[in-house]
């Protein structure tokens, strides 16, 4: 190809469009496999500590709200689906929808923040905070506490008498249950800067049925990060 007929979205060192595709989606692969990786080391820290005190595991789940994880597993979903129709709008050259389902994306995204914050917000009333749990959950004069408690049919009575070793361990759940969380709550927080930069470069008319690496891209990324979270919800709210 010469240079005087060398599309202008394609990349001096590609011959032509379609390698150009191949080799920036066989990167993000290899960027998403590093980030699985990344997250495995702390699945296996979890189930470490699960296997050896899976009592402790157990009983430590109940102080998490299911509902809320169920609404966000849903809205995460919901966020994957318009990600996926986002990469097949720009498929069909269907630019003011890319520009929607991209968006829904972002406030679906928005939405799982909001209520992950309603959920480190009760965390934090409760003093349920990493390397505080231990003493939260078992200060006998913490009312609210005490009323968690006795909503899963727990007396408090023998919470209080529960040994100190159990008390310990108890605090090392929460420790897990907010590294993880944490650190998947900042992928969201990337996934949402990379999603409203898709849509402001779809928006200047960067992206077409022929050059829409970019876009595929980022629904993969955005597919990891919903991905994560199916592991998440089950293996931290589902454990009773």
């Amino acid at each position: 190809m010469s240079s005087d007929h060398h599309d202008s979205k394609l990349a001096h060192h590609f011959d032509d469009l379609e390698q150009q595709f191949d080799a920036n989606k066989f990167g993000m692969w290899v960027f998403l496999l590093t980030e699985i990786l990344f997250f495995s080391g702390l699945f296996v820290a979890y189930a470490t500590y699960r296997s050896n005190h899976p009592d402790v595991f157990q009983y430590a789940s109940q102080f998490l709200d299911t509902n809320l994880g169920a609404v966000n597993t849903a809205v995460l979903l919901l966020s994957s689906f318009t990600a996926a129709w986002a990469v097949r709008a720009v498929q069909l050259g269907q630019k003011n929808l890319v520009t929607t389902l991209l968006g829904i994306t972002v406030l679906c995204a928005c939405g799982f923040m909001a209520i992950k914050y309603m959920e480190y917000s009760h965390k934090y009333h409760e003093g349920l905070l990493w390397g505080n749990a231990e003493h939260s959950i078992f200060k006998e004069n913490t009312a609210d506490v005490a009323s968690s408690v006795r909503e899963h049919g727990h007396h408090w009575g023998d919470v209080k008498d529960l040994d100190p070793e159990f008390r310990r361990q108890t605090g090392i759940f929460f420790g897990i249950y907010f590294c993880l969380t944490g650190l998947h709550g900042i992928h969201v927080l990337l996934g949402i800067i990379l999603m409203l930069w898709l849509m402001r470069r779809n928006m200047r008319g960067d992206f077409s049925p022929e050059k829409y690496d970019a876009v595929d891209c980022g629904a993969l990324y955005w597919h990891l990060v919903d991905l994560i979270w199916i592991f998440l919800f089950p293996l931290l709210y589902l454990i009773s």
